[in-house]
């Protein structure tokens, strides 16, 4: 064990000379720690739809313009004003009286028609889109609900909307597991950058000369890039809460992570032994975590959606299932690639 060990703290004192991983990790504090402040600009690009309620002008004309009007009035911040004609309405829009154009008309068959002028490329055309998207919906249930009388058949009713914020949910389910996942990449790629670079300089043949095996270079390189995983999540996690995100059953995440990081520090140690060439062996890294994560995903157990579980306290029975599932899979691969090393040694 004491072999090990050396190799261990040997890797760690040598994370101070990889920039990128001190520059991936600074990147995940800084997140963390402003996590209240950052979410607001974030869940604007995960869902543009938190931004409804803003005040946006829509300058509307044409012979359906009355149903528009209507509709504005369920719209928290959006409100129409009736123009003469479309080029009245442009000039409007040109003069930035107003925010938008809509043209309103009705065809023959009672069908209905909108074409709307928006502001291309500003910053505030996000926002403008975002609410005469709902405007447009609104309209179009409204026509809906009316026309249903003369339907030959009764549509299906339309399920009520939900009041679940989106910061909420992008909170639990894209910035929790990020901020969880990432060290878990990070120790991955560690592994592979610290064996090609044994290979590369030729640092590797010394430690065989110690008094040490191939197996327990593995481990020892290994147990450095475990070891730094949880530590970082549990700063990010405690950093959440310090930011008043409460975060339910953190030593089950934590678990959970820290055989996912066993998983792909395997994973990262074989690819090495079969690719000493660094970037041949970043590359290939970088594939099989994007299968096997994108494949873990489209599960029901996957890893991102059972730390979500987890983190808002909705864990059952399965989901503990699916923890422990986690674990033994990280020992028995992390074995099986150990093994697999220790035969063929790093030179593939």
């Amino acid at each position: 064990m004491g072999s090990r060990l050396v190799v261990a703290r040997r890797e760690i004192a040598g994370l101070r000379a990889e920039k990128t991983i001190l520059l991936a990790i600074g990147i995940q504090l800084f997140v963390a720690a402003f996590s209240s402040f950052l979410v607001v600009g974030l869940v604007s690009m995960y869902d543009p739809g938190a931004l409804d309620g803003a005040e946006v002008e829509v300058a509307a004309t044409g012979d359906a313009v009355g149903g528009l009007e209507h509709a504005a009035a369920e719209v928290p911040g959006a409100s129409v004003t009736r123009y003469e004609d479309p080029s009245t309405a442009r000039e409007a829009f040109d003069r930035n009286a107003v925010d938008a154009v809509a043209i309103a008309t009705r065809d023959d068959r009672g069908g209905i028609s909108v074409a709307v002028t928006a502001p291309d490329a500003t910053v505030e055309t996000t926002v403008i889109v975002v609410q005469l998207r709902d405007l447009l919906r609104t309209y179009e249930r409204r026509e809906r609900v009316e026309r249903a009388d003369s339907l030959t058949r009764r549509p299906l009713p339309v399920p009520d909307p939900t009041d679940t914020s989106p910061y909420y949910t992008f909170t639990y389910t894209v910035l929790i597991p990020v901020l969880v996942f990432l060290p878990v990449f990070v120790s991955g790629s560690l592994v592979v950058d610290s064996i090609t670079e044994e290979v590369d300089r030729g640092t590797l043949e010394l430690l065989r000369v110690a008094p040490v095996t191939t197996g327990e270079i593995v481990d020892g390189k290994a147990l450095a890039a475990v070891a730094i995983a949880p530590g970082q999540a549990l700063l990010w996690l405690l950093l959440l809460e310090l930011n008043g995100t409460p975060v339910a059953n953190v030593p089950v995440i934590l678990a959970l992570m820290t055989a996912l990081t066993t998983l792909v520090v395997g994973l990262a140690g074989g690819i090495a032994a079969v690719a000493p060439d660094r970037r041949a062996g970043q590359f290939l890294y970088s594939i099989a975590v994007l299968v096997f994560f994108g494949g873990a995903t489209a599960l029901s157990g996957g890893p991102a959606n059972t730390v979500a579980r987890l983190a808002i306290d909705s864990a059952d029975p399965s989901t503990t299932l699916t923890v422990v599932a986690y674990v033994g899979l990280a020992f028995v691969a992390y074995l099986g690639v150990r093994r697999f090393v220790a035969v063929n040694g790093f030179d593939g």
